[in-house]
């Protein structure tokens, strides 16, 4: 990828999160927000905005950073396990205990007498449903290989990234947190290869004119 798309993907991404940190904030948080609104403070609501908008970022840099990790991490396995095979193997391995702890260690911790389990399933499956769905994506945009993978990254990469606020177990951070690193993960496994198409088409018109332009210095006339 060139350095130019490199700014645009990170900077769409970087928005993307705070954009949907922004209007996740506002529902999740309503009942805290409400009185500001009530009253017309657009001080308060600009603020508010403002705020949501800067851990939106933040958020969305976890994501990222999460991103280019796994990015390694996909053929540094490669790399041990030798066939995609085998690699893919481990990979829903390690996406079925993510989801086990997810459920059961939580469980296990903050759970009060008598809980039901029903609530931390269904945090898991607000994780693994939308990577099964990205996951399809993503075979259909490139090839049947890639579902595993993505599917992955979109499960354990995304548990790992949003582990400081389950363990805090704050309600409504948990659901502030979770809807933006879902998009922007999701954006980022799904737009990586347009702008990766786009660098290479800008490198051959890059090549192409620096040819056109060695050739006409060949073939100007000497003055001697």
């Amino acid at each position: 990828m060139t350095s130019r798309n490199w700014v645009k993907f990170f900077i769409s991404t970087l928005l993307l999160g705070g954009l949907t940190t922004g209007i996740v904030g506002f529902i999740v948080r309503w009942s805290e927000f409400k009185p500001f609104f009530t009253d017309f403070n657009l001080v308060e609501i600009v603020a508010i905005l403002f705020w949501l908008l800067g851990v939106g970022f933040i958020f969305s840099l976890l994501s990222q950073a999460g991103f280019f990790a796994y990015l390694t991490i996909h053929r540094f396995g490669l790399g041990i396990f030798k066939t995609a095979k085998l690699w893919n193997t481990v990979q829903l391995v390690l996406i079925a205990v993510v989801l086990f702890d997810l459920v059961y260690l939580r469980y296990e911790v903050f759970a009060e007498e008598s809980e039901s389990l029903l609530p931390y399933i269904g945090l898991a499956l607000l994780v693994f449903i939308p990577g099964l769905v990205v996951a399809y994506f993503k075979s259909q945009q490139t090839n049947k290989t890639t579902f595993i993978p993505a599917l992955f990254f979109m499960v354990v990469a995304t548990v790992i990234e949003w582990i400081p606020i389950l363990r805090a177990n704050e309600q409504s951070w948990v659901y502030l947190m979770i809807f933006p690193l879902l998009v922007c993960n999701a954006y980022q496994l799904l737009m990586l290869p347009k702008y990766n198409e786009k660098s290479l088409k800008e490198r051959e018109s890059f090549e192409r004119r620096m040819k056109g332009k060695s050739n006409k210095v060949k073939q100007k006339p000497s003055n001697a």
